[in-house]
């Protein structure tokens, strides 16, 4: 999965980022709907800098970029909107049916997120060399590149809860709900992966001490790994 998301120069230049002795790499993951951008958010109030993949995997197909002609070519008009942008939703149904086309698409947009996520990072670094950096990658243990941080961060929700959210803010059947989370890893299968849990199943304000003890934690981590 991993030669198929990422250039092995790309991925071998990210290992050694990780590897800056002053910044705190750290993944937040977590399934669909669990929350994980109210966890990200939270942690970005609290002083954190976050790249968000669901973010640069829309910046890098906006309208006239190489990875949208690339779609464009592939997919053809039918999968663009009146002003060009492209229709997210039409393509993830056609993805969805088909792996095939999914695993093209994948291979068009996966490497330039990726180049996209280095040249931010890179940003950061420069600006804040002892940023504690939270990337926010959804797919994360899907395309098996948790290695690329030092520590992860899950949020969790339980598999009724997901369906539930699911039902709720997308206005679609419980069939439906099941199939999209069917398509992911489980989130239970996903807490094997955490070096920290975010228990999003919980009053909002549970949620926000529980980021706020894990900030305190990832700033010690940051601060003995700086020391080391």
């Amino acid at each position: 999965m991993i030669e198929s998301s990422i250039s092995t120069e790309c991925y071998q230049r990210l290992m050694l980022l990780r590897e800056n002795k002053g910044i705190l790499l750290t993944g937040l993951t977590g399934g669909i709907a669990t929350g994980k951008t109210t966890a990200a958010e939270m942690l970005k109030v609290l002083g954190s800098e976050i790249i968000d993949f669901d973010i640069l995997a829309r910046d890098v197909v906006e309208p006239g970029k190489p990875a949208w002609e690339q779609i464009v070519e592939y997919f053809g008009e039918s999968a663009l909107k009146e002003d060009r942008s492209l229709d997210r939703k039409r393509i993830s149904a056609i993805v969805f049916r088909d792996p095939g086309k999914r695993n093209v698409l994948e291979a068009i947009t996966h490497p330039v997120i990726f180049e996209e996520y280095e040249n931010r990072l890179i940003n950061i670094i420069r600006k804040d060399p002892g940023a504690i950096v939270v990337g926010v990658m959804p797919l994360m243990i899907e395309i098996g590149l948790q290695d690329l941080f030092q520590n992860i961060i899950v949020v969790y929700i339980s598999r009724a809860g997901q369906i539930k959210r699911l039902v709720d803010r997308d206005k679609i059947t419980v069939e439906q709900a099941e199939n999209i989370l069917n398509a992911q890893v489980p989130i239970e299968e996903k807490l094997k992966y955490a070096d920290f849990v975010i228990n999003n199943e919980c009053p909002l304000d549970e949620t926000r001490r529980q980021v706020e003890a894990l900030w305190q934690e990832l700033k010690r981590i940051q601060k003995y790994r700086d020391k080391s």
